[in-house]
């Protein structure tokens, strides 16, 4: 079932006594570790409420087409947009022959014309009507459209008479629902990621910082997501947008950076990747009120920060640990003493004394170091560069 982490599938229901089967399936379905949104159509209504659907999901339900609250906050368009997969279920005789017409009379119709996502469907229907030509005719043109049509089962129905026709039981459509997936490279794993700079306050208006500006991290945990992972970003003060399906931890200091990555390795991570630039120093002394301009000179006593990649690879519940090293100069031998002093498993390390790679630049170039091993990433935007290297990591991770 891991390929259903992380993934986002949005269950149309439709008008059918299987319909009380749709409870059960949401909740199975998010024990998989997907997220769940429900449609339901003016007929599954009928068989179950949409509260019952709400209290299940933790989302409001979507039933009405032209809904003004339902657009202002996630209209039709942006729920087709939304969904890695659509899966209707029970799909009834009705909407199967309405979506192998494409008709869009409705919001779960309308959806599935609008949605690029690869759509599925559970049919449940007398077993007459499962015989019937009509029906026979429609699942032959939904096979075509490269719709994915998940049993029916066989057995006794609710009318009391047996054959085909049954709607499948949820783990079945489960277990169909996850062979639609390709089995990325990170499915089933946690990967935290810090990013970008540490501020270190001098006072209540200055502090020591540095050039970071979290692209590369920002693009590393939009990598890992797309991978399949479930990815926590632990980030510095930066002016970036959370990536897709990315839980962002926002912090300031190194000693903030540090407790969050601290609490994310014991609470259980698989692969933990320093992006950030971390301040190694920080004032003994905050003021409290702005530091005045009084005389020439002006001395600030600085004391370490704790080591946070260190602290990783050392701890108890270690995952395995990737570090960054941005160096002006020896760039590889640096990087060298570092896997091995802290005990890394991978470092990647860059020359950032120009400007066309590194810090606050769109581009990168990557030496990736492992005990007897490495590998040369060349230059290529920092997206290119994240797929790459979460690549990589992968592979030797396993």
């Amino acid at each position: 079932m891991q390929r259903l982490v992380n993934k986002r599938i949005l269950l149309g229901v439709t008008g059918g006594i299987a319909a009380y089967k749709s409870a059960d399936l949401v909740r199975r379905l998010q024990d998989t570790g997907a997220e769940v949104r429900v449609v339901m159509t003016q007929g599954a209504s009928e068989f179950i409420t949409p509260l019952t659907m709400q209290a299940l999901s933790g989302y409001p339900v979507h039933t009405d087409l032209l809904d003004p609250r339902a657009e202002a906050a996630m209209g039709h368009i942006e729920l087709a947009r939304w969904a890695d997969l659509v899966l209707i279920a029970p799909a009834s005789a009705n909407f199967l022959a309405r979506l192998a017409h494409g008709h869009g009379n409705d919001l779960l119709a309308t959806l599935c014309l609008a949605t690029g996502a690869p759509i599925a469907v559970a049919p449940a229907m007398n077993q007459q009507m499962w015989a019937d030509p009509a029906t026979r005719k429609n699942q032959l043109i939904l096979q075509e459209k490269g719709i994915h049509i998940f049993g029916p089962g066989d057995g006794g129905q609710a009318c009391g008479e047996i054959g085909p026709g049954r709607m499948l039981e949820p783990l079945d459509i489960i277990h169909q629902a996850a062979e639609v997936f390709d089995y990325d490279l990170m499915t089933g794993k946690h990967v935290v990621i810090t990013a970008g700079p540490t501020r270190e306050p001098i006072d209540p208006v200055r502090y020591l910082t540095n050039k970071s500006s979290g692209k590369m991290g920002f693009s590393l945990a939009q990598a890992a997501a797309e991978a399949g992972a479930r990815v926590t970003l632990i980030a510095g003060p930066v002016a970036l947008d959370t990536p897709n399906r990315v839980k962002r931890i926002d912090v300031v200091r190194a000693e903030e950076m540090y407790q969050a990555s601290i609490q994310a390795v014991e609470q259980g991570c698989d692969i933990f990747i320093s992006t950030a630039a971390v301040a190694d120093y920080r004032p003994t002394v905050t003021a409290d009120h702005k530091i005045k301009k009084s005389t020439e000179e002006i001395h600030l006593t600085l004391i370490k920060n704790p080591d946070i990649i260190a602290a990783v690879a050392l701890h108890e519940k270690r995952p395995f640990t990737v570090g960054f090293a941005a160096e002006t100069q020896d760039v590889i031998e640096y990087a060298q003493g570092k896997l091995k002093n802290k005990k890394l498993d991978m470092i990647a390390t860059n020359d950032v004394s120009g400007s066309d790679v590194g810090f606050n630049s769109d581009n990168n170039a990557l030496t990736v170091i492992w005990p007897g091993g490495h590998k040369v990433l060349p230059l290529a935007s920092k997206t290119q560069i994240a797929k790459q290297l979460i690549e990589l990591i992968a592979i030797r991770q396993s």
